[in-house]
């Protein structure tokens, strides 16, 4: 009979999967509540769970397993998608969980899964031997953070997981500023990214090209920005002008 060890296969699982395996929705529901009773799965959410690793007892799904398991169109990005990729500089205690189909937030096991509404999923891989994980590429992270810095963790948390990266195709950072098409975003991308030109092999064609999308309005980079920045209309904050000895203002 279908239990424990073919669920266990799977990182997380939904009723629908279990009848899959029993071929009936009575059995399928007595099987995962039974389990349950047991210690041996974990409710995470409605029409969510995760079976229990016998060895210690914590779920056997991790965060972004759980993440990309809420729905079909569930996938990482953010600050999430640094911290999956290795690039951030701390860990949260929550997870930016982008989709196309809204679920509400929920706490489980002291993680916050954030809904993100997603427009479409371009940019968005499965890597190999992850088991279920999508993530944002790199490049898409990149300009996701840069769009919404409060997704990022906030101006300094997203500099930092940008001095972790030692290359970007700027061919397709132009393809998701284009995507996108914002003028702020354009700005916003040429100055951070132009800090880190040379580190991240950048060329002058894609500097200049976030600057010729940039239009004629000032704006400023976060709320408490001070120092005007001539070359890109940006008025930044005045430790980021110091860290960077930026050149005329």
């Amino acid at each position: 009979m279908v239990g424990f060890k073919e669920l266990s296969k799977m990182s997380t699982f939904t009723m629908s999967d279990v009848y899959m395996l029993v071929g009936n929705k009575k059995t399928a529901s007595s099987l995962v509540f039974r389990l349950i009773k047991k210690g041996l799965v974990k409710k995470i959410r409605n029409d969510l769970y995760s079976c229990i690793n016998l060895a210690d007892g914590s779920i056997l799904a991790s965060r972004y397993q759980i993440a990309c398991g809420i729905n079909d169109s569930a996938y990482i990005s953010y600050h999430s998608a640094f911290e999956y990729q290795g690039m951030a500089n701390q860990v949260f205690y929550e997870v930016y969980v982008s989709s196309k189909q809204r679920f509400k937030s929920f706490v489980f096991e002291g993680i916050t899964y954030n809904y993100v509404s997603s427009k479409n999923d371009v940019g968005v891989v499965e890597p190999k031997h992850s088991e279920g994980i999508k993530v944002t590429v790199l490049e898409r992270t990149v300009i996701d953070s840069i769009r919404d810095l409060g997704k990022a963790g906030g101006l300094e948390e997203l500099l930092n997981c940008i001095s972790m990266i030692v290359l970007l195709d700027e061919n397709l950072l132009v393809s998701f500023l284009d995507m996108y098409n914002i003028n702020f975003l354009y700005q916003k991308t040429g100055f951070i990214l132009g800090l880190y030109k040379d580190e991240l092999k950048l060329s002058d064609s894609f500097i200049g090209y976030c600057k010729s999308k940039i239009g004629n309005s000032s704006r400023y980079l976060t709320d408490d920005s001070e120092v005007y920045d001539h070359e890109w209309r940006l008025v930044i904050p005045l430790d980021m002008m110091t860290k960077f000895e930026l050149g005329e203002t």
